[in-house]
């Protein structure tokens, strides 16, 4: 069970009269004006915000709206806590609740940590990155500096993450607190790219191998590798958050339409994308039983998106998903 908050600030708001007192008070006009009593609704604001005490609100502009976005899992004692970065990036908090162990996933900056963290008065204990690009790791040295956090990272790219500590590889198990990470080799955008999975919290960190609704670029990689990597997230339970590097999900939203328009679940998911963005909310973290019905690099045996590319049906996986990834590089 995950409980999640979001919460986006309002471009505008119309005034409201102000009562006069021991008047009764007036919330949300168009509800059937419902009213109570000034200190009937002071005693229900308090009695149903005590439950979210710990959603401190993680703030930054991001498309001109003010947002957050907190996901506590209730069966683990993991929150998670997305705070944007630089231009489109997402960074992630990771806390335990039992042990107040804290940690960051790919922080491409670190001032928008920090201040994360001291609205918390949290130390940060750990620094984790998927692979070594500067948007991924630039924040490294800062909050290695200022909290003495460990750097991990992929041993294939270890002469190529700033401050690495911890050197992992495919398979190795680490653990972050009471919580066990398995790491999995996810190369294709990077040839050391790694991505973190938390079983017991049913959430696992890409960064920039599976995004909502498309895949990273491939860099270093092959359209082979790529798919291999995307098969070892999707053999994860269907129920899996993913939490990926970017937002990037409302114009992967229209290039998967462009080649599926047929697709049902893809049109209500990019309904609900473009409404999510247009009120400023992420559209991170997603679930994997979502993507696999509406990603395209997850679907590269769909004869509409095949005819839609001219991708002849004697074409394997690999060669379909070169030809998408060509064809977004291009959209």
């Amino acid at each position: 069970m995950q409980m999640i908050l979001c919460r986006a600030a309002p471009k505008a708001m119309a005034s409201v009269p102000r009562p006069r007192k021991g008047s009764e008070l007036c919330v949300w006009p168009g509800m059937g004006q419902l009213c109570i009593r000034k200190k009937l609704l002071y005693g229900f604001m308090r009695l149903f915000s005590m439950p979210f005490k710990s959603f401190r609100s993680i703030t930054r502009a991001l498309g001109g709206v003010s947002n957050f976005c907190s996901v506590t899992n209730m069966l683990s004692s993991l929150q998670v806590e997305l705070v944007p970065c630089l231009q489109d990036n997402y960074a992630y908090l990771l806390h335990d609740v039992d042990t107040g162990t804290v940690g960051v996933v790919d922080p491409s900056e670190a001032v928008p940590i920090i201040a994360a963290l001291n609205r918390k008065n949290w130390n940060l204990n750990y620094i984790l990155n998927t692979h070594h690009h500067h948007d991924h790791t630039g924040g490294n040295m800062d909050l290695k500096e200022r909290y003495g956090a460990k750097v991990i990272g992929s041993g294939l790219d270890k002469e190529r993450i700033p401050g690495i500590d911890i050197a992992l590889n495919d398979g190795d198990k680490w653990m972050f607190a009471s919580h066990e990470v398995l790491v999995m080799a996810t190369p294709g955008h990077t040839r050391g790219h790694i991505s973190f999975y938390f079983p017991r919290s049913k959430s696992i960190f890409t960064g920039d191998t599976l995004f909502s609704l498309s895949c990273g670029k491939l860099f270093e990689g092959t359209p082979q590798q790529m798919l291999s990597s995307l098969g070892k997230i999707t053999s994860l339970p269907d129920d899996t958050s993913v939490y990926c590097g970017h937002e990037y999900t409302l114009s992967n939203s229209k290039f998967a339409l462009s080649i599926e328009p047929g697709n049902e679940e893809l049109q209500s998911y990019a309904t609900h994308v473009a409404h999510l963005r247009n009120k400023g909310f992420p559209t991170i973290p997603t679930l994997l039983r979502k993507e696999k019905l509406c990603n395209p690099f997850l679907r590269t045996s769909s004869m509409e998106i095949r005819r839609s590319l001219n991708i002849p049906k004697s074409a394997d996986d690999a060669e379909a998903l070169g030809a998408i990834r060509q064809a977004k590089d291009n959209f």
